[in-house]
């Protein structure tokens, strides 16, 4: 397996089910990925963004998990945002096979182990 890399995973709060599941995901012996995950488990502080910014720097990439409420998250909206900013790739996944949310300028995929792996192993 090639390198462990450093993956901060955005996503809505009414998503949170969805990261854990990708988080378990990739601990599945079968997985054909592997990486660290650096999203944010708690709730955001004052100095949230300072620490995300941090966070996503020291990140390989950045999966968003996609959805309808991505449209609404702040939290998520921001940390695409700042991703596009310090340059970081990034790739959605959409997380519910009916929703097929578009994001504005980030290339979203059909969440496949396949799909995850090959984003991972680009980086």
């Amino acid at each position: 397996m090639p390198d462990k890399k450093t993956i901060f995973v955005a996503f809505a709060i009414e998503d949170e089910r969805s990261r854990d599941l990708l988080k378990g995901q990739a601990l599945n012996t079968e997985s054909p990925f592997e990486y660290i995950d650096m999203s944010v488990k708690k709730a955001y502080d004052a100095n949230w963004k300072s620490k995300v910014r941090t966070r996503i720097k020291r990140s390989d990439g950045v999966i968003a998990l996609v959805s309808k409420n991505s449209l609404t998250s702040s939290g998520q909206k921001w940390e695409i945002q700042c991703a596009k900013e310090e340059r970081v790739p990034i790739r959605g996944v959409w997380i519910y096979k009916d929703d097929r949310t578009n994001l504005v300028g980030v290339n979203t995929v059909v969440w496949t182990w396949e799909n995850i792996r090959a984003f991972i192993d680009s980086l």
